[in-house]
């Protein structure tokens, strides 16, 4: 069966003005299901992380209810200014442990967003939703908007979970999510680079700890496995979410090029299959692939932005871009079976 890699196209923009209490700011609906909600000042010198601090009942309602965020047009000039807001959260910063991709560490558990080659789309998912521990809020700080494209499309998991068949949906709250992967110097990730340790014993008391099953390989191979649900309730709302990193990881999920640059499934940096290790059909890989494509919003990235999400309620990815781009993270609330 042929995947064709994302393609996405801009959706109007239809804003509708509501006031808060106080007259400083204004919410705006970005589309008429106000995915994402964008916040903006409405007069100059508004202290954004003062009023955050001031406002985290309003947010957390507006999290719950939209999923996302969309701060524009406030004072933010750098990624230091965006930690400062940040903390306004209170809430714990977590480190990037688990890695399944590469990025780079600023200061303080504040990261690089993946660095992939500009000409590769990010397919969607949930961050470290195949992990035991997962960030319940992520932040991204557009500290240098892309020349073209280059977007972080987001898509409400609760309307992706509805989009599905219901075989589908039976199918994986019966059998769960098997992942496997390969940890090898230079194809995808080292253990090295994905533990942040040298030391195979640390790895082992990880993979111990956890759940997953390890076996050492050659050339300084590791190949993990583990099951996870694909389906689970949110710790808030209750609502039923997809929250898996069943497609992302899939090899049909790899542009047709990547595909075939592997001579066998053993090769993979990463593959995915029923708990009981059965294949997942491909049928219902396409419905999945299609019912995040359906769900998708995306906006261009304009310096300064912060686009904060409910983790378990908002898929994310990145579409290719041409010129400099640079989005910053932070994860924050870990949350999970170890958390």
């Amino acid at each position: 069966m042929q995947f064709n890699r994302p393609q996405f196209s801009l959706k109007n923009i239809q804003p509708k003005t509501v006031d808060l209490p106080e007259d400083i700011l204004q919410r705006e609906a970005m589309l008429p299901g106000h995915f994402p909600m964008v916040y903006k000042p409405a007069i100059d010198g508004i202290s954004l992380g003062s009023w955050i601090g001031d406002h985290l009942a309003d947010i957390g309602a507006d999290l719950k209810k939209y999923g996302a965020i969309l701060f524009r047009g406030f004072d933010v000039p750098d990624r230091d200014a965006f930690q400062e807001v940040m903390k306004a959260f209170g809430e714990e910063l977590m480190s990037y442990k688990d890695r399944s991709s590469p990025r780079t560490e600023i200061s303080g558990n504040l990261y690089t967003s993946t660095e992939h080659p500009a000409d590769q789309v990010i397919n969607m998912h949930n961050e470290l939703s195949y992990s035991h521990t997962w960030p319940l809020k992520i932040a991204f700080y557009c500290s240098k908007q892309p020349l073209e494209r280059g977007e972080t499309p987001i898509a409400d998991v609760r309307k992706v979970l509805k989009r599905l068949p219901d075989a589908l949906i039976s199918s994986f709250k019966q059998k769960g999510i098997l992942y496997r992967r390969l940890l090898q110097k230079g194809v995808g990730l080292s253990w090295q680079e994905v533990y942040q340790t040298e030391d195979r014993a640390v790895v082992e008391q990880h993979c111990k700890t956890y759940g997953l099953n390890f076996k050492w390989l050659e050339k300084d191979a590791l190949e993990i496995k583990w099951c996870r649900p694909a389906i689970r309730n949110h710790p808030v709302t209750g609502e039923e979410i997809w929250f898996n990193h069943g497609y992302f990881f899939n090899f049909m999920a790899l542009a047709p090029e990547i595909r075939t640059a592997f001579a066998s499934m053993d090769e993979l940096p990463f593959n995915t299959y029923y708990g009981d290790g059965s294949p997942i059909e491909p049928a219902f890989l396409t419905a999945i692939f299609e019912a995040y494509r359906d769900e998708c919003v995306y906006f261009p990235w304009v310096n300064q932005d912060i686009l904060l999400m409910d983790n378990m309620l908002v898929a994310h990815g990145r579409n290719s871009f041409t010129g400099a781009r640079e989005i910053n993270v932070v994860m924050m609330q870990p949350f999970g079976e170890h958390a």
